[in-house]
């Protein structure tokens, strides 16, 4: 929002300047990005070229004399306009112009020039604003400008201007009308009203038109006529306060409803009442149905755009932007006045499709409809007095807002507790009254009847902010707090969790929560619907995710592009989800490994399924759910796994996650993932961790390999050989799977390494060796296998 300082004085008197008031409007929330002057320059005065000769050297220079009140100046300019007799701004020799150019004495091709005449573009203002004269040269002054005199000033060109940033939730400040009121507040100054006056003839408008709303997504529709207006150029303070806001003026109509919006914060749309008919419609449109707007495009709408209509074609977007065939033109006469409120959210994701205006941002930020009114009656005001309209009495009305002031009810000692402060109640209701609220005390409360364009204000906790801010925070004086202190706390599972995946040699990551919709339900065989931001920053990430392997397969790709390829990463973040009516969240451990992994003294392995799968077992045991967990079959299948390599992992015959290799169609690199529920697995009690002393006795290891169908599972061996092997037996571990040559098609062979210990004595090979062949017998005779030879 750019503020005219010009602009804001019509209705508040304040005497600060352009900077002291940015800071003050500052200090209570309201930040800027820029606080200036509309014309940024210095040491200008009118002149007039007095002749205007050829330059001896150049064939585009003129060597102008130029009379500039005390003294007559020669000049050399190349503008294509300079000549004799015009009136001109000259820049004397010490100005300095926009972008720190400063003016200095010199020679230019053997010729003396003592300054510098300028165009509009040279004094800083945007080429959208220029006239086609201005573009090629030099600004022409009319005659009555005086000699001598500031340019600036002469223009009606010396305003201030700031440029706010303001809150999304500060709607009511994208108006002039707004602006003073928060003006008003800070500096304890009165708002003047605004001249809705106007003259109306006697034949009534309702008799002769109508307005049918067809959706909800309109809640208030004024219309209102206007005859005989006269189209023309606009007077210069209303250019000038337009362009003072960045707005471009085109011609005296168009400009007053520009002017209107800026004042109100009403966008209107003015309308050829002779090219419209009789009637207007509010509706949704069809899907595929086409509209011509105002810049010539022909747009392709859907049931989500609202649109303004005639029985027989839509006219224009609802809230963004007109059609062409009711433009109002030179030629145009007679003219309906749209003044109305529409749903900010429809209208917010039709803007996006089509373009972002500035009655579009009033329109998503939301309306007060009390100024819904004074609109049209302040259009219908300045089209009398500038445009020579004939104002038609009557106005056609659909209403079905709330425009009574919102109620609130709070006590001084809630104000007082949540600010720190010691106000009395005559200072806090002195505050509502400088913020234009009605304030009064009724038994122990105050009663805040807060006005319909605050629409951020609706409960007492806002009001106390407002409180805070028009008092001053700079004012509150600071004091240590006295409350009850306890002790902090925080999740030392996740900790645990996160320091062993780190002694495990992997590096942690943080992603982000949102992704692309077409990710979010990858990786996943859960039921579950995505939840897909109603106005993402950008497209690429507009969804929450539920698994978070998505977000980890981005960063492998990002490490993967910059020649990293052994990654080991790890993340602990949250998954958000939706099924049936439940919304909710919960926490995920996710791993991704690829290339190389460091084993340590030196050793590293390439990444296989078994050293994911050993991850997935050292942080099950690590948490205490030791030989209560198992690896199986995924019972449905996810299309980014590869089929062969993934499985659930459960625990007490609950699936808390899963472990695959990521499918060839995802890449080609060997890349595995482990994602596990942590809130699932951790909702499983688990007894207390048993310490065991390490065996002062060496260890014997045997290695078996069994010939088995492919239908087997390794578990299924693993439990037998356990089963078997008794207390003597510490560790199973599978470390070759075969297929091939010498193993019959239908058949795989599977080798363990088995580990012997005794924690009292130490085994000979005799005793290993009797329980190795009772193992190899009840595998043989349980699961149908062969001992491989």
């Amino acid at each position: 929002m750019k503020l005219s300082l010009n602009f804001l004085r019509d209705y508040v008197d304040v005497d600060v300047d352009v900077k002291t008031l940015a800071e003050d409007m500052t200090r209570v929330g309201n930040e800027y990005d820029y606080a200036g002057r509309l014309i940024e320059a210095s040491n200008l005065v009118i002149g007039e070229i007095k002749s205007c000769e050829e330059h001896p050297d150049s064939d585009h220079l003129h060597v102008c004399m130029v009379d500039v009140g005390k003294e007559v100046l020669q000049i050399v300019c190349g503008a294509p306009n300079a000549r004799k007799g015009i009136k001109v701004i000259v820049a004397l020799p010490g100005a300095v112009l926009p972008g720190d150019v400063v003016i200095k004495k010199g020679t230019i091709r053997g010729v003396e020039s003592n300054g510098m005449l300028c165009s509009m573009a040279e004094l800083g203002l945007e080429s959208k604003f220029l006239r086609p004269e201005d573009k090629e040269g030099i600004h022409e002054l009319p005659d009555t400008a005086i000699i001598g005199a500031d340019p600036i000033k002469f223009m009606r060109m010396d305003d201030g201007v700031i440029d706010f940033e303001l809150t999304a939730n500060r709607g009511d400040l994208l108006s002039i009308l707004g602006m003073a009121y928060e003006v008003g507040a800070i500096y304890n100054k009165p708002v003047k009203t605004i001249d809705l006056s106007h003259n109306e003839t006697g034949y009534n408008i309702t008799n002769s038109f109508k307005v049918d709303i067809q959706t909800e997504n309109c809640s208030l529709f004024l219309a209102k006529k206007v005859e005989n207006v006269t189209v023309k150029e606009s007077p210069t303070f209303i250019k000038n306060r337009l362009i003072a806001s960045g707005i471009r003026p085109i011609n005296n109509v168009v400009d007053i409803s520009n002017y209107v919006m800026l004042e109100v914060g009403q966008p209107l749309h003015f309308y050829d009442a002779d090219r419209l008919g009789k009637k207007i419609v509010v509706r949704m449109a069809e899907n595929g149905e086409k509209l011509t707007t105002l810049d010539g495009i022909e747009r392709t709408l859907d049931e989500n755009d609202i649109v303004i209509a005639t029985d027989e074609a839509s006219i224009g977007l609802a809230g963004v932007m007109g059609g062409l065939t009711t433009e109002v033109e030179n030629y145009t006469k007679n003219i309906i006045i749209e003044s109305a409120i529409f749903d900010g959210v429809k209208v917010r994701k039709t803007s996006k499709k089509i373009v972002r205006s500035e009655a579009s941002n009033r329109f998503e930020k939301g309306l007060d409809p009390n100024r819904t009114y004074m609109a049209v009656e302040r259009a219908c005001h300045l089209l009398e007095k500038y445009a020579d309209a004939t104002i038609i009495s009557g106005l056609c009305v659909y209403d079905r807002t709330d425009k009574q002031d919102k109620e609130i009810f709070i006590t001084v000692e809630n104000i007082n507790d949540v600010l720190g402060t010691n106000l009395s109640e005559d200072e806090v209701i002195d505050v509502f009254k400088r913020l234009k609220f009605t304030g009064y005390s009724e038994d122990g409360n105050i009663r805040v009847l807060v006005p319909r364009r605050r629409l951020d204000i609706s409960i007492k906790e806002d009001l106390i902010e407002e409180v805070g801010r028009i008092f001053g925070v700079d004012n509150i004086k600071g004091k240590l707090p006295i409350l009850p202190m306890k002790s902090g706390s925080y999740n030392k599972t996740i900790r645990e969790i996160r320091n062993k995946m780190a002694s495990l040699g992997l590096n942690e990551t943080l992603t982000y929560v949102l992704v692309n919709e077409n990710e979010a339900d990858k990786y996943t065989n859960e039921d579950f619907t995505t939840l897909k931001l109603l106005d993402p920053l950008t497209e690429d990430r507009n969804t929450l995710r539920y698994s978070l392997i998505p977000s980890m397969v981005k960063t492998y790709e990002y490490n993967k592009a910059r020649n990293i390829k052994d990654v080991s990463i790890f993340e602990i973040g949250k998954g958000f989800y939706k099924k049936g009516e439940e919304y909710g969240e919960n926490s995920k451990l996710c791993v991704l490994m690829t290339g190389e992994y460091y084993l340590g003294l030196g050793n590293k392995k390439d990444v296989d399924f078994y050293i994911i799968k050993g991850v997935a077992e050292e942080i099950l045991d690590y948490l205490g759910y030791g030989n209560r967990y198992s690896f199986v079959h995924m019972r449905n299948e996810v299309e980014e796994f590869h089929p062969g390599q993934c499985a659930d992992i459960s625990v007490n015959n609950d699936i808390v996650g899963v472990i695959a290799k990521l499918h060839p169609q995802v890449t080609n690199d060997d890349v595995y993932v482990l994602e596990i529920n942590l809130d699932k697995l951790l909702d499983k009690r688990t007894g207390k961790m048993k310490f065991k002393e390490i065996s002062k006795f060496p260890a014997i290891k045997k290695d078996l390999a069994f010939v088995m169908d492919k239908s087997i599972e390794s578990k299924e061996v693993e439990n037998v050989i356990k089963k078997t092997a008794g207390s003597l037996l510490t560790e199973v571990e599978v470390f070759d799977v075969y297929t091939g040559e010498n193993v019959a098609e239908n058949e795989k062979s599977i080798a363990y390494s088995l580990t012997f210990m005794d924690s009292k004595k130490t085994l000979t090979e005799e005793e290993v060796e009797k329980v190795v062949e009772v193992i190899i017998g009840m595998v043989e005779s349980k699961c149908g296998a062969k001992l491989r030879r």
